[in-house]
């Protein structure tokens, strides 16, 4: 699905997001707790350290940002020390373009602190939720703002920034523009998201949305559908924990995407990084399906970590070679490329091919013996239409993806390559092998591609043969 990453993560730098929505400030006061107050039976913390960090929409700003996009933010602050706290900590990033607003005199900034010591002891919030209070200069900048922008991403914290009124004039520019709406939602008025692109709430907020419970895959498709279909969206991307995200369009195409998460710490802004890497690598130019695979992996790695702590590049490009590496049916053209980097690390590449049809005993063998003379051993099968000029009609028994399946399966094979042609001479040519392996019913000048690997300093290896082994036996036995 992702064969095309690095250009995705080249792309990363040419998009720019809007980004409208809560702001806040989180703050975390780490320290231990060494006795209890004799105040009170509460645990008295003692101090290390403190840090401030934006929050809400904010977090997602954070995220964005460390994916390497442009960012354009506009959200409310009250005129207090914490708003302040804000207009610096954006300050300091290259990357943002911040519009901020004191839009009432009442305004209090959004901030949440956390006490913790080890785990979370206490969280104390400070905040006066009043719907935003639109002027004209916002209406300016909106305007101004949306005209560079690739994608737009709504953070929605229910503090009063996506009012009715805001939401309904920017998915009308933004339907002028042609530019594509992403809304982490919130609370239960999602009439405000009409006409959006798509929305990412978690489980339990469409559970709620829709009124009843989503106990399995059927209802949670069911509940997709019927608001995708009632709010003219193209697309809902549904986060469920554990049990990974699924993805829902209104073609009624769907994909669930398991959790990658090794370790779960801390959830929190968990949905901020969802949405993050699902509108980067969208406006990156990856269509949705890979946006959410990377968004999913993106997540799992995010959870292992304390707090809102932001995803990095490195960490998710890491994460994703990883992945790449672990999925062994390739093309010619990612083998080549997977090939490449095995000899930055002096890895010994072996190549043997066959048709593997009904895998038996006598192939389990000649594939083990294969990878005892090499560090990576890869497999060419041919694809159906090769066995079937080989063999004959009635064969194969098994199609090209369920043998490519079974032999990827097995811990001794490291890729899988099909070939459609007579031989696999042009897979030997590509690869250059450095171990060429066949059965010992050939002689070394009957291998195809035997010269190509001598001629760079490689060498053929003859497997031993088990007698009365073969998938032609086995039919015939099946035959009566």
């Amino acid at each position: 699905m992702l064969e095309n990453h690095p250009q995705l993560f080249s792309n990363l730098k040419s998009v720019n997001v809007f980004c409208m929505g809560d702001i806040m400030l989180d703050t975390y006061i780490f320290g231990h707790v060494e006795r209890i107050s004799p105040e009170a039976p509460v645990p008295v913390l003692k101090i290390d350290h403190v840090n401030h960090v934006l929050g809400g929409a904010g977090n997602v700003v954070r995220n964005l940002l460390e994916l390497g996009v442009h960012v354009s933010f506009m959200g409310v602050i009250g005129n207090d020390q914490s708003g302040n706290h804000i207009r610096m900590l954006l300050s300091q990033e290259n990357d943002v373009t911040p519009y901020l607003y004191v839009d009432h005199e009442d305004r209090i900034t959004s901030h949440k602190t956390r006490f913790i010591a080890q785990q979370q002891l206490l969280r104390a919030d400070a905040e006066a939720i009043m719907p935003v209070v639109w002027s004209e200069d916002m209406e300016c900048d909106l305007k101004v703002a949306l005209e560079w922008a690739n994608v737009v991403v709504l953070s929605d914290y229910a503090k009063g920034m996506l009012t009715s009124g805001v939401m309904a004039r920017i998915v009308d520019l933004c339907a002028q523009k042609g530019l594509p709406i992403f809304v982490d939602p919130k609370g239960l008025d999602w009439e405000r998201y009409k006409g959006a692109t798509l929305l990412t709430p978690n489980k339990k907020e469409l559970s709620s949305y829709v009124g009843y419970p989503l106990n399995d895959e059927e209802t949670l498709l069911e509940a997709a559908l019927q608001t995708i279909k009632h709010l003219n969206l193209q697309g809902i991307l549904v986060t469920r924990g554990a049990e990974g995200m699924t993805l829902v369009m209104n073609d009624n195409s769907s994909l669930t995407e398991r959790t990658k998460a090794v370790e779960v710490f801390d959830v929190s802004g968990a949905g901020d990084t969802v949405i993050s890497a699902l509108v980067a690598f969208y406006g990156a130019g990856g269509i949705i399906q890979q946006s959410t695979h990377i968004a999913n992996i993106a997540a799992g790695i995010v959870v292992g970590k304390m707090g809102t702590a932001p995803i990095t590049l490195e960490e998710l490009y890491h994460a994703i070679e990883l992945e790449s590496f672990n999925n062994k049916v390739l093309s010619l053209s990612m083998a080549k490329e997977r090939v490449q980097k095995l000899r930055h690390r002096s890895k010994i590449i072996g190549f043997t091919n066959g048709c593997f049809d009904l895998l038996h005993q006598g192939h389990l063998s000649l594939l083990s013996q294969a990878k005892s003379q090499c560090d990576h051993l890869i497999v060419g099968i041919n694809t159906d239409a090769s066995v079937r000029a080989l063999k004959g009609e009635g064969r194969p028994i098994q199609d090209e993806e369920t043998r490519a399946s079974i032999l990827a399966a097995l811990s001794i094979v490291d890729m899988v390559i099909l070939f459609d042609n007579e031989t696999p001479f042009e897979l030997i040519n590509t690869l250059q092998p450095d171990v060429l392996i066949k059965g010992a019913d050939y002689q070394e000048d009957q291998v195809v591609g035997a010269d190509v690997v001598k001629k760079r300093g490689g060498r053929v290896f003859l497997a031993d043969l088990l007698p009365g082994n073969s998938t032609t036996l086995t039919v015939n036995k099946l035959k009566g």
